[in-house]
């Protein structure tokens, strides 16, 4: 393992692959600041470039491409609500609110750090645990994922405010509702009407650029229509502060600590990726806050914003093990760098860094001199991206929607996807109106086919049986966690019902 290493940093630190980080870091930043522009379009288009290289330089570019796409996505979720990458959806959450009002400077700087961290210390955990975590990922089986994709939908929790609960669970369930829309495992066609373009489902990329960007867009000209604020009013075009005070590190701190360790261990499993892990995150750190500080999620949460940012770079680390140990790529990004490995003659899995140290620890080496370069380009550009706030409304708005709809056709090519994405957002704004939570919607969205999937995968091992959910050590274990997980704000409801309808106890 040790020479493995110093081959690793040998090769890494060559002028060619360092040039290959910057190269890629530079373009997937860009790349994912475009809302319908995400890492797997980038990392296609650049398998063409790297046929020229040898594999460990195209993979240390492809690598680069990926997680500057995830530092680079939180860029427009912050600023105009309209996240660049599935994995910044969950940033937008209290990213934007801080925008608004008049702290994008500073949300932008936690976003860098935050993501610097989560790379950093994914970097190292895959650096140290490599090869016990390809065992400990094996062990995992359907169920395990069944009750995994279960315990993210207990998420629900981290995205209703007070006496909300049941309005998230309604959502979720909607968004499960839409996953099943298209065709399912076995070739059955569902919920299409006959409408060969549902066959393929409804795209994960139509139904978040429908619920934010163009929900944000339509709400704004609704305002501006009946002449509740000038356009000029509705934006925060201050830039605001850069710096974090040291009371502001102290609180986001163990925040990103947490989520990073779990952003980490999400990405190994197959399957589950940076946004599930981003969705964790955030959901785990709204239930450990003090109920001072969880009335701040949704409105500009620092704990808020530096969760996911963190885990969704953790994650995208932590997702190279399942691909570089096992050749199963944990998502269609990893499962476009499996390819190109087949096309260099690499063949991923538990021999791949016995049989070509150099490919295997320069590219986990190269990770953390790209979390350096992201974070080194980033930070001077600030002031720079920014000024995106200081376009006037009536500009700024268009701007959205004409990227939101083009981000959309251009995945498709299909009108059809653009007609569903404005009746979505039309919906959407009905939801916002009545203040019904849009994340659990897209978490239930997210997490639907997954769970079938697994729950279908479970049921024919288990000939059609449940019992897998308290037979299986590491499932039980699970089923636990998310009832516990369920219970804790269905208390906390009713103790706040209790203490309003008999305010005179606490004086007794």
């Amino acid at each position: 393992m040790i020479d493995g290493i110093i081959t690793g940093l040998y090769t890494a630190f060559s002028p060619i692959n360092l040039m290959m980080v910057l190269l890629g870091c530079f373009a997937g930043t860009f790349i994912g600041m475009l809302p319908g522009l995400g890492p797997v379009s980038a990392i296609a288009l650049m398998i063409p470039i790297t046929y020229g290289l040898d594999p460990a330089s195209g993979l240390i570019l492809i690598a680069g491409v990926y997680y500057g796409a995830v530092f680079g996505g939180s860029t427009s979720a912050i600023l105009i609500n309209a996240p660049g990458v599935s994995g910044a959806v969950a940033t937008a959450f209290d990213g934007y609110p801080l925008a608004q009002s008049g702290r994008a400077g500073k949300a932008l700087a936690i976003a860098a750090y935050s993501s610097f961290a989560g790379g950093t210390i994914g970097a190292v955990l895959l650096l140290v645990f490599v090869p016990i975590l390809a065992k400990v990922s094996l062990s995992f089986q359907s169920a395990d994922y069944f009750a995994l994709m279960l315990f993210g939908c207990t998420a629900i929790a981290a995205f209703s405010g007070k006496g909300q609960v049941l309005k998230a669970i309604l959502m979720t369930l909607l968004g499960l509702m839409l996953a099943t829309v298209g065709e399912d495992p076995s070739g059955i066609q569902r919920f299409t009407f006959g409408n060969a373009d549902l066959y393929d489902g409804i795209s994960f990329l139509l139904l978040s650029m429908a619920t934010f960007a163009l929900a944000e867009a339509l709400i704004v000209i609704l305002k501006n229509a009946g002449g509740s604020a000038p356009a000029s009013n509705l934006h925060s075009s201050s830039l605001g502060s850069l710096s974090v005070s040291r009371e502001e590190r102290n609180d986001i701190a163990p925040a990103v600590a947490r989520s990073s360790i779990l952003g980490f261990f999400v990405g190994i499993l197959p399957g589950a990726g940076a946004t599930i892990a981003s969705f964790l995150a955030y959901g785990m750190e709204r239930n450990l806050a003090p109920d001072d500080k969880q009335d701040e999620f949704g409105r500009g949460s620092y704990r808020g914003l530096a969760a996911p940012e963190t885990a969704n770079n953790a994650a995208s680390t932590g997702s190279f093990v399942p691909l570089l140990t096992l050749g199963i790529p944990g998502s269609a990004t990893t499962a476009v760098m499996l390819g190109a490995l087949l096309s260099y003659g690499v063949q991923p899995g538990p021999r791949l860094y016995i049989d070509n140290p150099a490919v295997f620890w320069s590219v986990i080496i190269s990770m953390y001199v790209g979390n350096i370069v992201l974070l080194v380009l980033n930070l001077p550009l600030i002031p720079y991206i920014s000024k995106l706030l200081r376009v006037p409304r009536q500009l700024l708005t268009p701007i959205i929607l004409f990227f939101s709809l083009m981000g959309v056709y251009l995945v498709s090519f299909n009108t059809v996807d653009l007609t569903m994405m404005v009746v979505i957002g039309v919906i959407a704004v009905v939801f916002r109106v009545l203040d019904y939570p849009l994340a659990p919607l897209l978490l239930g969205f997210i997490l639907g086919g997954m769970l079938e999937d697994n729950l279908r995968r479970a049921l024919l091992i288990w000939d059609g049986s449940f019992a897998f959910l308290w037979q299986r050590p590491i499932t039980l274990t699970i089923m636990i966690i998310t009832l516990l997980t369920l219970m804790v704000p269905m208390v906390s409801t009713l103790r706040g019902g209790r203490r309003f309808r008999h305010p005179d106890t606490m004086s007794e």
